[in-house]
């Protein structure tokens, strides 16, 4: 395989996933970017990655996220989310507080048995709090090994299942052992307008949809979003080079973060509908590129602690929350919905909402979903460098 053939690959490969995802549920259920990473790391094991195609892989990992982020903030109306669902809201903060804490003890507990255990701990924070986006994008910001990433990935991935199954099947039972019910009288306390729920429930619609991409009336936008995404790369990359080496990462990320919030605050950069979908999918650029340069052999023998550690970050952090939220008043459903807002992401709140046979939850968990997606590179970069130099 050439390197013109691997980039086509690379480029081509998730069209092809995202189209069977479409064509096939059950493949949906999984999930393309899931799809990627085992794809890639088969090809990468079994021998069909011609060797020579470090500098290629390198390339396409170190823009294609940086590419991506101000893509899926531009559409973040974050004025209205804001103001949209305060107890839901807290409730996320609570969660992000209880995260930032629990992944504090588990990184003095392993510090010593995991390598880049605090680069595992930001990537944990931003992608509890601010999804696959914010983990991929701290994860290059601190410099992690191919395999430290894909490792907790998977890991991440693999706990994540087995907690959104007991949320959707057995969380309402059992957290209401603990937190009261949600008033429905007085909507779990949120004030939310008729009007502001039939536009938060219409934006949800189309969040992540590919419909009509090709067609004028988005396609042409959705270049447009693609170049003003290009020019704040073309920024972050100049303040990359002037940075210290140890940082420039982390400063090439923060920059592409801030000026994305920046222009999601102009209506016409907010309104361009294909700007989510797009960046998403060069986020699955990303997946199938890191992870066909994984060593399997080297991914078993390094992921037995760091499984443990998820297990403690999600599981633990989820308990802090619950525990938190008693006295306080925060009610069992939006607990519920709250944590899986950080833990996976808006789209995943309709989901978990109707296991809940509760669609009042549905806006207060997108408000804490987009306010995760805006602040989870903060908080991972800061959780890292504080952990590697105080813990």
């Amino acid at each position: 395989m050439t390197p013109i053939l691997a980039i086509l690959f690379y480029i081509t490969f998730p069209a092809l996933v995202l189209y069977l995802c479409h064509r096939f549920p059950v493949l949906e259920k999984l999930g393309a970017a899931l799809i990627c990473f085992v794809t890639g790391m088969v090809l990468a094991n079994i021998g069909a990655v011609p060797a020579g195609l470090g500098g290629v892989q390198k390339i396409i990992m170190s823009i294609s996220v940086p590419l991506a982020i101000p893509l899926m903030i531009f559409p973040t109306d974050i004025r209205r989310w804001t103001g949209m669902a305060g107890k839901s809201l807290l409730s996320f903060f609570i969660f992000a507080l209880s995260l930032i804490l629990v992944a504090a003890v588990g990184y003095v507990i392993y510090a010593g048995t995991i390598h880049e255990a605090h680069k595992i701990a930001g990537m944990y924070v931003a992608g509890f709090t601010g999804a696959t986006m914010n983990f991929m994008s701290v994860a290059l910001a601190l410099k992690a090994n191919p395999e430290t990433i894909v490792v907790a990935t998977a890991a991440s991935w693999f706990i994540e299942i087995f907690w959104l199954l007991f949320m959707m099947f057995l969380g309402q039972r059992v957290i209401g052992l603990f937190l009261k019910p949600f008033d429905f009288q007085k909507g779990g306390g949120q004030s939310i307008s008729d009007e502001a729920e039939a536009a938060c429930a219409g934006e949800d619609a189309g969040f992540d949809s590919y419909a009509g991409i090709f067609g004028r009336e988005k396609f042409i936008p959705m270049l447009a979003a693609f170049g003003i995404s290009l020019v704040i790369f073309a920024i972050g990359t100049g303040l990359y080079y002037i940075s210290p080496e140890e940082y420039n990462m982390t400063v090439l990320m923060l920059a592409v973060s801030t000026l994305g919030i920046c222009c999601s605050f102009l209506p016409r950069v907010r309104k361009i509908e294909m700007s989510y979908p797009l960046g998403q999918y060069i986020i699955l650029i990303f997946c199938i590129t890191i992870a066909t340069t994984v060593d399997f052999s080297e991914l078993l023998k390094a992921s037995g602690n760091i499984i443990v550690y998820t297990i403690l970050v999600i599981f633990g952090s989820t308990l802090l929350h619950i525990i938190i939220c008693r006295p306080i008043g925060i009610d069992r459903d939006t607990q519920i919905i709250t944590a899986t807002a950080g833990i996976f992401s808006p789209v995943f709140v309709p989901v978990v909402a109707s296991s809940l046979k509760n669609r009042e939850v549905i806006v207060g968990g997108l408000a804490a979903g987009i306010i995760g997606y805006a602040i989870g590179n903060y908080l991972g970069i800061t959780t890292a460098y504080f952990f590697k130099a105080w813990l």
